[in-house]
């Protein structure tokens, strides 16, 4: 499984693998980067960390959740 996380950059957000030194994808809002990674990552097994705006992390995603490994009872 690839693992990404999602940043804030000067210019906007940005989808990074780890490990790599540029972005697989950008956008302006937190917003559409969201949207840009849900499609980038159709048909591919990836877990992505969603960072805030100061860096911390808000979630952890599982694509496709189907993937996600932990069993949800609700």
């Amino acid at each position: 499984m690839n693992n990404y996380h999602i940043s804030a950059t000067e210019s906007g957000w940005e989808l990074r693998k780890v490990g790599a030194t540029r972005a697989s994808k950008s956008a302006a809002t937190k917003d559409e980067m969201l949207q840009v990674t849900a499609a980038f990552l159709e048909g591919k097994t990836a877990s992505v960390k969603i960072h805030k705006k100061d860096g911390t992390i808000q979630e952890e995603r599982t694509y496709p959740r189907s993937a996600d490994p932990r069993e949800s009872k609700g």
